[in-house]
């Protein structure tokens, strides 16, 4: 089989890449070792930036999102037993979407095949070859049988433990890494969500979020750590500890109810440079990983494949190399604004065990002079809503 790019991954990053291309008439062929339902069940994020929802459109997979999201004009930060909101609309004009990955990931399914776009599921033992020619070619198994593709170019969009970042030589990548020392738990439930906007709560047992699916269905989370087990959180103990660390107001009106989902994962923030190697690029979660703090890993994952398709259809509509050579530097300029944003965020809503009290107080003086202040609400809206691609 030959294409013009080969991308390896059928999650958001390489869904979108693939349809971004397809749009400005460039072939591709998606290889993924899962299938298709594996990749649907995985609960991820659920906040969708004005980027990420104009990309959608851009590939025809936006219609649905439209119909089901959930616009936010701001969220609200509680601490020291009160909320505060912020109204990031008036400070930004820009406005966040509530709409699950998993459905992000549907529509995007439905449109390639709706393309009538090759897509390899159950893909096993995927390997990059050839990446620092000008002849890259990936094999893999399907059926006990080994398969090839020559291609121009190879997308890595399969995730942190991807095969494409491991395949480079370890001397020509450069890794930044932090391991934070709690997790997150987090369960689904089919219950109304407990506030219209996203409640971020510090609190002195640990961080909570209030966020949620639809009108019908809540995503909430706890810091827990890491060493805790699922099998620890029976869902009468969640909600309890998840009540103490809201607001009495929101703490009364919460609705509760059987979990239908719950996990715990843990956060790091992670970003490998350089985003090429050769003809082989790195997108979304292969070549950075955020804390889940700051809402930024899906849309990072989309402005990924909007840079990446960009550059590629330059290169073949216009014989200009400019945007491949760039695609790195560009996507690296993005990536670190985002994850020093959810770093921050991470920070200072985060009970961290090794800054003790003093650490809580200046979370506390930090929070209010935030709220208190114009420039520091604009700022965090500027981020929150999404910086320009």
């Amino acid at each position: 089989m030959r294409t013009k790019v080969a991308i390896i991954g059928a999650g958001p990053a390489g869904l979108l890449l693939g349809q971004l291309l397809r749009t400005y008439g460039i072939d591709n062929v998606i290889l993924e070792r899962h299938t298709p339902e594996y990749v649907l069940g995985r609960i991820r994020a659920g906040l969708l930036e004005e980027g990420t929802v104009a990309l959608m459109d851009e590939v025809g997979a936006g219609e649905r999102a439209h119909a089901e999201g959930l616009i936010h004009d701001g969220i609200e930060l509680a601490f020291a037993g009160h909320r505060h909101r912020i109204d990031m609309r008036s400070l930004t004009g820009k406005t966040v979407m509530i709409y699950g990955q998993t459905e992000v990931t549907l529509d995007l399914m439905d449109a390639r095949k709706s393309a009538g776009l090759v897509s390899v599921y159950e893909a096993a033992d995927v390997k990059p070859h050839d990446f620092d020619t000008d002849r890259p070619r990936v094999t893999y198994k399907k059926d006990g049988v080994t398969h090839e593709i020559a291609c121009d170019f190879i997308a890595g969009c399969d995730g942190f433990h991807g095969v494409s970042r491991a395949s480079v030589n370890p001397e020509a990548v450069e890794t930044f890494e932090r391991e934070y020392p709690f997790g997150w738990l987090g369960i689904l439930s089919d219950t109304p969500p407990v506030s219209p906007e996203l409640i971020y709560s510090n609190h002195a047992r640990g961080f909570a979020l209030c966020t949620m699916r639809s009108t019908t269905r809540s995503r909430y989370y706890v810091q827990c750590p890491l060493d805790d087990r699922v099998e620890d959180w029976p869902d009468e103990r969640f909600w309890n500890e998840l009540k103490r660390r809201l607001d009495q107001k929101a703490a009364d009106s919460l609705i509760t109810g059987p979990s239908i989902e719950k996990s715990i994962a843990p956060l790091r923030s992670f970003v490998a440079e350089p985003m090429r190697f050769g003809r082989m690029f790195l997108a979304g979660d292969a070549a950075h990983i955020v804390p889940p703090t700051g809402a930024k890993g899906l849309n990072l994952a989309a402005s990924d494949a909007h840079y990446l398709a960009t550059a590629l259809r330059e290169y073949y509509d216009e014989k200009s190399s400019a945007g491949i050579d760039d695609y790195s530097a560009t996507s690296l300029k993005r990536v670190w604004k985002a994850v020093r944003f959810s770093w921050w965020m991470t920070s200072i809503l985060h009970k961290f065990p090794d800054t003790g009290r003093i650490g809580a107080r200046f979370q506390l003086a930090e929070l209010d002079y935030l709220v208190n202040s114009k420039a520091a609400m604009t700022s965090l809206s500027e981020n929150y809503v999404g910086l320009p691609f």
